[in-house]
């Protein structure tokens, strides 16, 4: 037999019940013990329970208010229960599982009443947007629009009064978060005014989230170790207490740094960035990495952003110069202007701190500053006045180089002045290809041949003749341009490619018969062009990756090459359009990364393409492979197909019987998913096979013993760590009648009542009074007389629903004796009833003189024919705790003491004391036996305990 969960045990939600006044007719409520809805009997009763609360009825709703309190999670589905207003007000008796918690009315259902009940809502505001309340049953439920509580709560939720059906309640020191709602019960003999509220429970449904994608954060490079900096911009999450943010981390910490968290009185939490090693801008000047926000919740969710910690500058270099000297000549025919010489000296630093400035040292002679001036921000040297033929022919110039708070760098420029006697030849150049500034600019892969520049070679005097060459590497060449003899051309001699050399530096030499030199430096830039693509240093990628990942978790970085300079070698990454859209590319770094978790048991491998591109004019590009395999993780626990399991068993099931199977499955794989079932409780009871999910008991179970067992079955997998869920398992034992009546009085078929012969015809005399083990029909029991001895035994009756016995008839002069009446006690149990039978003795006299005379007549086996009579069965079950002393002890003593006096006098004043003594002995009797029979049964109430009789 497979168990079946409690459709209202499995509800997502806690129900609490407050009222704020008791209702009158509630608190009679208590006093009335609740019959079959079957009897007739019952509706005298329910008439005077009315009659009686009726004039309270109306006071007590016009004037008293009940307020109701349920919670629930927010984000629940359309249809939940959130609670019965109905039982809950104690109108309609409570569900199973929910009596004996509150007094109830009588049983009677809403279709019963008349008129029924009718549940409203005060105004019709908002009634349908959240919950839905049922007219007749006064059941709430969720309603299509789901429950948000951040929505509700956090952006403006209302003040919370109670003015309409249904409001929204939130205070900003609080976390409670309230829907209100006026409920009305009708009609009018019921009125109640309701004011419900339900607490809406948070759920952690919101990831953190960064309010900028990007955090920048500047620290000095000379920061020492421990520095602590607050990050700006902290992820919000709008969930509260620990569903909301809890923690910081870095994805990379580049070894330099680290996250600590400080919270304030008010609760928030700060990120804040630690140093931890030395920085040094000029080494690295920039460290990017992810932040990522963890909130509290289990799973605990993630929200990143990228954050950019930039190292400041700070005058920690110097300038300096490469070389300590340099030489250089000027010819003394120089025009003024003619640059002479430039120096340049570095700073590593930026911007103010990297200013430098030149000045000639003090120990350069006046006239050379006077002949050569030096540019303080550029560094060239310049002819500042014409050469005279007095001019020294060598001056050393000594320079330095000036930053803040720095000790000028120094270097030296030797000039070495040559004195013209002639004049050199002259080299003028008229170019071809783009020339800006002395360089001439060409593409790469140039065809062959392509000319550069004319060059007109020319002495000024006329009087000499003069040559030229080409020098300097390249593929270049120098030829005469015939027909004209001083005109020459500078042209490409093959192909040139930008990606193996850029720059070329050739020059033009011209001498004359003289031996005068002249040189024209030529420079040549290579421009690039886009003819490489890019290349993947791996055309497949194969990835893998454990599932429940975090948020914008670190695939891989891709890496692509191109030999192409400037914006055609700039590479940016794509994803190709096979690529899911929750991976996520990075098209300037290359970070190939997912944004949301991967769940292996919705997929487990990934094949799509990525895209590296260049910047050229067309753009270029090449494609490469990923293969992602996500691994599996133990994040599922065993899952039961039912949150309770209930099983129905008739008692004295046989040991190791079926009794149901319980049902779990593991989404995991391997051993992940394997699941070993076990019982928590009652394990030295109940037993289950791992197998088949088999459950069993090892003992024969008895209700009476027992009536229900609650298992909770645990089930484990074989994850490492493992994961495991537990399922409740409810057992409920059907009674079987397996046990008769048990008669607590009389207590014995010796006892025996004496019963005046004045005792009024309708008199009760005594009671039968018997309980059963059992419950339901076989509890129920009923009394009749199956056998009858004495004189006129049928002066007696007993009622079958109480066990009282009473006289019908006087009691004649010929009645007294001993009448014996065999009462027969049965139940009505199925397939049969079972029965006790118990000897009424009841002894007709004034008083009791002979006691021996009557224990003699309750020894003698009575011949008694059993009558063949059902009795009529009473329907209410017999549940009373009856505890009950016999009479007989204090009749026998008191018989003792009577006839120990009277042994005590002798022949006449035996007859007068015997006199005496049955006059005294008849009122002692009187006092005790003619009390009325009520008040005697109750004093066997009191002090009656539970004594075993046979049972015929």
């Amino acid at each position: 037999m497979r168990g079946r969960g409690n459709a209202r045990s499995s509800r997502a939600l806690a129900v609490s019940w407050r009222p704020a006044t008791w209702h009158p007719r509630l608190d009679m409520g208590r006093l009335i013990r609740p019959r079959s809805s079957t009897s007739h009997r019952s509706l005298p009763h329910l008439f005077l329970f009315f009659l009686f609360v009726g004039p309270f009825n109306c006071l007590a709703s016009y004037s008293r208010a009940t307020e109701l309190l349920y919670s629930l999670n927010e984000g629940l589905p359309a249809g939940v229960l959130i609670g019965s207003l109905a039982e809950d007000l104690r109108l309609v008796p409570r569900a199973a599982g929910r009596q004996n918690q509150l007094p109830q009315l009588p049983e009677r259902t809403l279709a019963e009443r008349s008129p029924p009940l009718s549940f409203s809502l005060a105004s019709r505001g908002l009634s349908g947007q959240y919950v839905t309340l049922d007219n007749r049953s006064g059941e709430l439920h969720t309603s299509d629009q789901e429950i948000d509580r951040e929505a509700l709560c956090l952006e403006g939720g209302g003040g919370g009064a109670w003015g309409g059906s249904i409001s929204i309640s939130s205070s900003p020191s609080s976390d409670s978060c309230l829907l209100l709602l006026d409920v009305l019960v009708l009609p009018q003999e019921y009125f109640r005014f309701v004011k419900v509220k339900i607490a809406i429970r948070d759920i952690n449904d919101n990831a953190p989230q960064f309010p900028v994608s990007q955090i920048s954060v500047w620290v000095p490079e000379n920061a020492p170790v421990n520095t602590r900096l607050a990050i700006e911009h902290p992820a919000m999450d709008p969930d509260i207490g620990t569903n909301g943010v809890q923690t910081y981390r870095l994805l990379d910490y580049h070894r330099m740094f680290t996250l600590d968290v400080e919270e304030n009185e008010n609760g928030e939490r700060t990120p804040y960035l630690i140093v931890m090693g030395l920085l040094d801008r000029e080494t690295q000047d920039q460290y990017v990495s992810i932040i990522i926000a963890e909130d509290g919740g289990s799973p605990p969710l993630l929200g990143s952003a990228t954050l950019t910690i930039g190292i400041t500058d700070i005058n920690d270099n110097c300038p300096l110069f490469a070389d300590s000297q340099i030489n250089v000549t000027v010819f003394g025919n120089a025009t003024v202007g003619t640059p002479v010489a430039a120096v340049q000296a570095v700073d590593r630093d930026l911007g103010t701190n990297a200013q430098i400035t030149y000045s000639y040292s003090q120990k350069v002679p006046q006239a050379s500053k006077d002949l050569f001036h030096l540019d303080e921000t550029t560094g060239v040297i310049k002819l500042f006045s014409k050469i005279g033929g007095s001019v020294l022919q060598t001056h050393k110039l000594t320079i330095l180089a000036n930053g803040p708070g720095c000790i000028p760098a120094v270097t030296t420029a030797l000039v070495t002045i040559i004195k013209v006697i002639f004049r050199p030849p002259e080299i003028v150049p008229r170019y071809i290809a783009n020339e800006v500034d002395g360089i001439v600019y060409l593409k790469e892969l140039e065809p062959i041949n392509t000319p550069i520049a004319f060059f007109t070679i020319r002495d000024p005097e006329g009087k000499y003749k003069v040559n030229c060459y080409l020098d300097g590497e390249g593929p270049f060449r120098l030829s005469p341009y015939k027909p004209y003899s001083n005109e020459y051309l500078l042209e490409t001699t093959k192909l040139m490619d930008y990606e193996l050399q850029q720059f070329y530096e050739i020059a033009v030499v011209a001498w004359n018969s003289e031996g005068f030199h002249v040189k024209k430096i030529i420079k040549v830039q290579l421009l690039d062009d886009n003819d490489n693509a890019p290349i993947f240093l791996q055309p497949l990628l194969e990835l893998t990756i454990e599932e429940n990942n975090a948020p914008n978790a670190f695939l891989t970085k891709l890496y692509a090459t191109d030999a192409d300079s400037g914006e055609r070698g700039q590479v940016s990454y794509f994803l190709g359009p096979d690529a899911p859209s929750y991976f996520s590319l990075d098209s300037v770094t290359g970070i190939l990364t997912v944004s949301t978790q991967l769940d292996r048991e919705e997929k487990e491998k990934y094949r799509y393409t990525v895209r590296a591109v260049d910047s050229g004019k067309p753009p270029r590009e090449s494609v490469a492979t990923v293969a992602l395999t996500v691994l599996d993780k133990n994040d599922n626990s065993p899952r039961f197909i039912n949150k309770d399991f209930s099983f129905f068993v008739p008692e004295n099931f046989p040991g190791y019987g079926e009794i149901g199977v319980i049902s779990v499955t593991d989404a995991d794989a391997g051993r992940n998913g394997w699941v070993a079932l076990s019982v928590v409780n009652q394990s030295d009871i109940f037993v289950i096979d791992t197998g088949k999910g088999m459950l069993r008991a090892k003992v024969s179970l008895d209700r009476e013993q027992q009536s229900s067992y609650t298992l909770w079955v645990e089930a484990v997998d074989g994850g490492e760590p493992a994961l495991s869920s537990t399922a409740k398992i409810t057992i409920l034992l059907l009674d079987i009648n397996d046990n008769p009546p048990l008669v607590l009085f009389p207590q014995s078929n010796m006892s025996y009542l004496l019963v005046l012969p004045s005792t009024l015809p309708g008199s009760p005399v005594t009671e039968v009074y018997a309980v059963d083990k059992d419950t339901g029909m076989n509890a129920v029991i009923a009394y009749s007389i199956i056998g009858r001895r004495g004189p006129r035994p049928e002066s007696f009756r007993i009622d079958p629903k109480t066990g009282n016995i009473t006289l019908e008839e006087a009691l004649l002069q010929t009645d007294y004796g001993l009448h014996r009446l065999l009462v027969k006690v049965s139940d009505h149990g199925y397939p049969e009833p079972l029965h006790s039978t118990v000897m009424v003795n009841l002894f007709v006299n004034d008083t009791v003189s002979n006691e021996s005379y009557i224990e003699s007549l309750l020894r003698k086996e009575p011949e008694i024919n059993i009558e063949e009579k059902e009795p009529q069965i009473s329907i209410e079950p017999t549940h009373r705790k009856v505890e009950s002393v016999s009479c007989v002890p204090t009749l026998v003593a008191l018989s003792v003491i009577s006839l120990g006096s009277i042994t005590l006098v002798t022949g006449m004043g035996i007859y007068i004391c015997l006199r005496r003594g049955k006059k005294h002995h008849r009122e002692d009797e009187n006092l005790e036996v003619q009390i009325p029979l009520k008040g005697k049964i109750d004093l066997h109430m009191r002090e009656r305990k539970p004594v075993a009789i046979s049972n015929i």
